[in-house]
């Protein structure tokens, strides 16, 4: 096991509980491109937030996440689902075999891998004419009442977030990609979220967790006031959007 840069295990339990699952038009541009009885191997998958979407659309989906802690709370964890295999493996150095899966599918992970090694690995374990899919989603977008004390929130943790952060600014578009790009829509990601949904959000960020770790207080509770007032009836349900952005990239046959 290589090292790698662990934001998310302390958290597993409030990332699970609180990140965002992705739009089915995002699972159907994909298998646009790929075909419905694909092997799929997730890398960074997490705690599974696409993992359950891209095992509706393909016959396997291998799930791996370089945390113990994520893939003990991996939904497809004590199912009887012969869809999904999981493994604590990094991203860039897998057991799978070359040529052996049709589509690596990245979720919102692509910017903490050492891309060059990873990409390396892609060549290796994707058939000829395989698809990497990777995409990424950048911040809420607020409604405008509550935009000024969210961004309070941000300005708070902004400090704290790893340099990797800035590819999700850019959407990954700065990348040196492999293999050659495919058209792709533009995407959107919401969800319908309560008050504590979204504090339970927030706490999730790898800001947060470094704020947290670098003062001994938290930014999410020093500001839960008056996003509390902003928001209304903590139970009142509104809708967050995040853009998402989605890059397709397919292996030469």
């Amino acid at each position: 096991m290589v090292a790698f840069k662990d934001h998310f295990s302390s958290v597993a339990d409030v990332y699970l509980a609180s990140r965002p699952t992705y739009p089915d038009a995002l699972y159907d541009a994909i298998a646009a491109v790929v075909p419905a009885d694909a092997r799929v191997w997730e890398p960074g998958a997490g705690s599974g937030q696409a993992t359950r979407g891209l095992a509706a659309r393909f016959a396997h989906v291998h799930a791996t996440d370089p945390s113990a802690a994520q893939i003990a709370r991996h939904w497809a964890q004590g199912q009887a689902d012969a869809r999904v295999s999981l493994a604590v493996e990094p991203a860039e150095s897998t057991a799978l075999d070359d040529a052996s899966v049709d589509l690596v599918a990245v979720a919102q992970a692509l910017h903490w891998f050492d891309r060059h090694r990873f990409f390396t690995t892609c060549e290796r374990v994707l058939r000829p004419g395989g698809v990497l899919a990777a995409w990424t989603y950048q911040d809420i977008i607020f409604e405008d009442d509550l935009a000024e004390v969210a961004e309070k929130v941000r300005d708070d943790i902004d400090p704290y977030w790893p340099p990797e952060r800035a590819d999700v600014d850019m959407g990954y578009g700065d990348y040196v990609w492999p293999f050659e790009a495919l058209p792709t829509p533009r995407l959107w990601l919401t969800a319908d979220w309560d008050l504590p949904t979204l504090l339970g959000y927030f706490g999730s960020l790898s800001a947060t967790g470094s704020y947290r770790a670098a003062t001994g207080e938290d930014p999410v509770y020093a500001h839960t006031p008056a996003l509390a007032e902003a928001w209304g009836d903590p139970q009142r349900v509104r809708t967050m959007r995040w853009p998402l952005i989605l890059h397709l990239r397919r292996k030469a046959m």
